[in-house]
């Protein structure tokens, strides 16, 4: 049975606190796992989320500042010490190739794994899979800084009071899945699209074009929102957004489960920024994330 869950490893900004590890989150996809942002303590985080180095397939990485990115030695290190069995690919902005360079050769260790790295130096196509192609689009941070957006292919939805009025059953039915017609009867005339789900991976960046692209029409929309409105100011000048900001893209994209994540440690009360982006007028399901947390992707429409 495919599982499509994120599991959320750290939440806070540039600064861990007692309850917040660095950033850490991984998208279980079908048999997949993309590991986003592995902030420092994330090999610890996975272990106490039960992640393990053998659920890793691909990581990407939004930019190179230490809560985003510290993790990637030891996460590295942990995907070669336990020998997983197929090869992981890495993603992140080109200009910080000599970052990762240094994480990943941080200490020394033998490697076992075929690791690929597949830096990103502008919006488009990363990856394509039969479940899923992986965007990136360039976002506003003082360092580059990307976002990815994962689709999933269009499929088709079998309709079963159409067949019926065809008398269309048993193996016939897969047969017109696969052929596209039977006799005079077309897979449009018993079956309808069914929209591929979509997910959006959005961290530090202020409001811009490009992080509405990223979550248009999302059934999960991940994205910081490092300060809360009164510290609009704050949030401008070091790139970020707001918990109302952050809400006014979900709003207006349509997205269906907005997760809201990257909390500066100024902060204590979390619940104030559940009730700003509920002011900001966000009317779907809304996680204000925790570490530890599993939060399902939306059943498909």
């Amino acid at each position: 049975m495919s599982v499509r869950e994120l599991v959320v490893l750290g939440t806070a900004s540039q600064v861990p606190t007692r309850h917040r590890n660095h950033n850490g989150y991984l998208l279980r996809w079908d048999g997949e796992g993309i590991l986003f942002d592995p902030g420092e303590g994330t090999q610890r985080q996975m272990l106490r989320a039960g992640v393990a180095a053998h659920d890793l397939n691909r990581i990407c990485v939004t930019h190179f500042h230490g809560d985003h990115s510290l993790g990637l030695a030891g996460v590295i290190q942990r995907i070669n010490l336990d020998k997983v069995p197929h090869p992981v690919t890495a993603h992140y902005p080109r200009s910080g190739q000599r970052f990762f360079a240094r994480l990943r050769y941080a200490t020394a260790y033998r490697e076992t794994v075929e690791l690929t790295e597949a830096p990103v130096d502008a919006d488009g196509q990363l990856a394509v899979t039969p479940s899923y192609t992986l965007h990136a689009r360039k976002l506003s941070h003082p360092v580059e800084s990307y976002g990815y957006r994962l689709v999933e292919p269009d499929g088709r939805r079998m309709l079963p009071e159409r067949l019926a009025e065809h008398g269309i059953k048993g193996p016939d039915v897969g047969r017109i899945q696969r052929e596209g017609v039977l006799g005079s009867v077309r897979l449009d005339d018993v079956s309808e699209v069914r929209r591929g789900q979509r997910f959006a991976f959005v961290m530090d960046t202020r409001l811009c074009d490009r992080v509405h692209a990223l979550a248009e029409d999302c059934d999960m929309l991940v994205i910081e929102s490092t300060f809360l409105d009164e510290d609009l100011e704050l949030a401008v000048e070091h790139g970020h957004l707001t918990a109302g900001q952050a809400a006014g893209v979900a709003r207006d994209a349509g997205v269906r489960h907005l997760v809201l994540t990257h909390f500066s440690q100024r902060y204590s009360e979390p619940e104030e920024f559940e009730r700003q982006a509920r002011a900001a007028g966000f009317e779907g399901e809304l996680t204000v994330a925790h570490d530890l947390l599993r939060v399902p992707v939306p059943k498909r429409r």
